[in-house]
């Protein structure tokens, strides 16, 4: 056969793979927008009323991070203690997430009234603003972490709450500035993370499905510099497919609130394609079991949902081997936003663990 018949029978295999594909697409689109408006039309949603967005606060900062990224934050004072009579409670979200991750926590403890509580919105994510150039690295994250301490939390004591990334989050910082623990930090709390285990499990996906994409890591940054709203448009035609993954990878119950499920999903697609990419590097090689040595004699309260595909319960177990005194909380039938999903498991754990430190 001859080179120039050779490259012509690529082309046809090419053009055939990409037709169906293509049709195969058309037609998984068109089943996943039935299952999508069956589950968020199903009865019994417990959530349905639930006014989900923003969340009342006192005050709010916007903070300069290492990276040079500006951090959206908001304060909420107690209103039934003093002023500094208890520790300022400090939450950091994880990966395409934002400080609504713990929508019900910061509802909780603002109507209980004792602590003074911090959010902020990590590089990024949220109302942060992105990062300019390079990749995100979860050390920088550690260094922003105690950029908005310095600036919100000048004095006194403080106990850290990490989901995800931010437990991740907490793991840099503590790395950096292990003279914090024991004297400033009197309390952490690490809700569905890891310490390293990450790229082995490659968060928690289908191992075919991780080796199929794997090689492709490197160049989804490329992509999205060269063509990030584009692709982010593409996610807004897609958003019922993304909706039935977050329900997938994000929660445990086969099937849970709607509303729950499209608060989350709301909270990804605000995070860009861009944000996505520069993240992947620092997530699949991070490894911080050393730093958990600067957590010991701190009162450390570990939380997993036993359905976690992405940080699964083993990665909690590995943390506890390296914290042997840690409290260990598995959530039965919960996934990955855990603090979402069970929230009254997750409180009843949470809040008596806040009183016995504070």
């Amino acid at each position: 056969m001859s080179p120039a018949s050779k490259r012509a029978k690529q082309v046809g295999i090419a053009g055939a793979a990409v037709g169906v594909l293509a049709a195969g697409l058309a037609t998984a689109f068109a089943v996943e927008r039935v299952l999508v408006r069956r589950s968020i039309s199903a009865p019994g949603d417990p959530h349905v009323d639930e006014p989900f967005g923003d969340q009342a606060y006192d005050r709010e900062l916007t903070v300069t991070a290492a990276d040079g990224t500006e951090l959206h934050v908001e304060i909420v004072e107690p209103t039934k203690a003093k002023p500094g009579a208890k520790p300022t409670i400090v939450f950091v979200h994880g990966f395409a997430l934002d400080m609504g991750t713990f929508y019900f926590q910061r509802k909780a403890l603002t109507e209980q009234g004792e602590h003074r509580l911090v959010f902020y919105d990590q590089p990024g994510h949220g109302r942060s603003s992105r990062l300019k150039s390079g990749d995100y690295d979860i050390a920088a994250l550690g260094k922003s972490l105690a950029a908005v301490l310095n600036a919100a939390v000048p004095d006194g004591h403080i106990i850290l709450v990490g989901h995800s990334m931010g437990g991740m989050t907490l793991m840099a910082f503590a790395e950096q500035y292990p003279e914090w623990f024991g004297k400033r930090v009197t309390g952490v709390v690490l809700m569905s993370t890891s310490a390293g285990l990450i790229d082995k499990t490659k968060l928690g996906i289908p191992s075919l499905v991780a080796r199929a994409s794997a090689p492709f890591f490197p160049l989804w940054g490329k992509a999205a510099h060269l063509g990030g709203s584009s692709i982010d448009r593409a996610r807004v035609v897609s958003s019922d497919l993304a909706w039935l993954l977050t329900r997938r990878y994000g929660f445990g119950e086969p099937k849970p609130s709607p509303s729950l499920v499209t608060f989350v999903e709301n909270m990804n697609s605000k995070t860009s394609v861009e944000t996505l990419t520069k993240y992947l590097h620092t997530l699949y090689t991070h490894n911080r079991f050393p730093a958990l040595s600067a957590l010991r004699g701190t009162p450390v309260l570990v939380i997993v949902g036993t359905r976690d595909y992405l940080t699964p319960v083993t990665h909690s177990e590995e943390i506890l081997r390296h914290l042997p005194e840690a409290e260990l909380v598995k959530v039965d039938n919960s996934g990955h936003v855990v603090m979402l999903e069970k929230a009254d498991v997750v409180n009843a754990a949470l809040l008596p663990f806040l009183e016995k430190i504070s």
